[in-house]
């Protein structure tokens, strides 16, 4: 594919953002002095434009279909409202600004995975290896970073972010465009998107997507500061992060073979339980590496399988025509309202109740989310027209 490069440095630049943001970014709110649950609640609100911001970009991108045009005008505008994070202090002025960001930036990622699906054509199996240096991108910068931190103060952070979104803008400066996708008036009306997405199993599937994502929300926000808290450096958090991300690449090499084998229903399932699994044993013996060793080899189920899984079934359940409004959608309830309400609410338990309780609570609703997989999820008996 001619655009092979071009896809996967976005990929790259993205999650090597997500690198530095993600294990680290707590840890630069916990230098303000702000307490677990200022902390609990800013973290939440990276997620809360999720919620808004990718539907309503994903609906201007399928009616205009000029979905390439956004993808670059929220890459840029990433840029220029993360740039007055240097002159804040207070927990109002860097939730401000980390709203402001993030509603653009929240909105890139699902229009260019239908950017790399379209493009991909009948090859979508081809998706994962694309995907992986998404993977990869995360690795380099959660180890450089975390070595580089035992040697720099922690607010030099927004300086190293802000390099990496002007990577990601000028990234999508060559992405073709594409042609736009016409539908016709009648499969449009056979296929519109609220019918689609208003069938039983369609509705589990993103009650499941929630539930995952909120299981994340206290490990996103506090895995890092647990991490600290019980001795470990910051290298060496970074190599635990990049551990869980390692095997994630795995995953997406292999997730092709996997699906022909095993099936998306049986993946999912296995995968869910796992998670319950990697939740009780970070929640319980933190201390342990060789446990904790395990529990991010696991990431490769509770994240990469589990995301490879979502994207495959919001394509078997949506039309071409809605793929921007549905991937949206994915990602707005898993990681926009499921992801905000688990880091909200790790924030409350975190210094009342601690690490055991807090992530008890992921693996509840982890557990809850295996049931409900069990009794609804059978993508092959959902069909596109019916």
């Amino acid at each position: 594919m001619n655009n092979y490069f071009r896809l996967s440095g976005f990929y790259f630049f993205y999650f090597a953002l997500l690198g530095v943001l993600v294990p680290y970014w707590s840890l630069y709110l916990i230098s303000f002095d702000f307490d677990a649950q200022t902390v609990g609640a800013l973290m939440a609100l990276l997620q809360l434009s999720r919620i808004v911001a990718p539907n309503l970009w994903g609906w201007m991108a399928d009616k205009s279909g000029k979905r390439v045009e956004i993808v670059r005008f929220g890459a840029l505008m990433t840029c220029l409202m993360f740039i007055s994070m240097f002159w804040q202090d207070t927990a109002l002025g860097i939730g401000l600004v980390m709203l402001a960001f993030s509603f653009f930036w929240n909105a890139v990622l699902p229009q260019f995975e239908v950017i790399t699906l379209e493009e991909l054509g009948d090859k979508k199996d081809k998706y994962s290896q694309i995907r992986l240096w998404g993977s990869i991108g995360f690795i380099v910068t959660v180890v450089g970073i975390g070595a580089l931190l035992d040697f720099i103060s922690i607010r030099w952070l927004p300086s190293l972010m802000l390099i990496l979104m002007i990577c990601i803008w000028l990234n999508t400066l060559f992405i073709p465009k594409q042609a736009r996708v016409i539908e016709t008036e009648e499969e449009g009306s056979r296929s519109g998107f609220m019918a689609l997405l208003l069938r039983p199993q369609v509705i589990v599937f993103f009650v499941i997507c929630f539930l995952v994502q909120f299981g994340h929300g206290a490990y996103y926000t506090f895995y890092s500061v647990l991490m600290v808290d019980v001795g470990y450096s910051r290298t060496e958090i970074g190599f635990l992060w990049a551990i869980g991300v390692v095997v994630e690449v795995l995953v997406f090499i292999y997730m092709h073979w996997m699906l022909q084998r095993w099936g998306i229903r049986k993946i999912m399932v296995v995968s869910l339980f796992l998670c319950v699994v990697r939740w009780l044993l970070i929640g319980t013996v933190p201390e342990n590496l060789s446990l904790m060793l395990f529990a991010q080899t696991l990431h490769a189920a509770t994240f990469g399988c589990l995301h490879a899984v979502g994207i495959a079934l919001v394509h078997a359940y949506f039309t071409k025509k809605t793929y921007g409004q549905a991937q949206a959608l994915f990602s707005s309830i898993g990681f926009g309202l499921g992801g905000a309400l688990g880091a909200f609410l790790s924030g409350l338990l975190w210094d009342d109740f601690g690490a055991f309780y807090t992530f008890s609570l992921s693996a509840f609703a982890s557990f809850i989310a295996v049931a409900l997989a069990l009794i609804w999820i059978y993508p092959e008996k959902v069909h596109k027209n019916y």
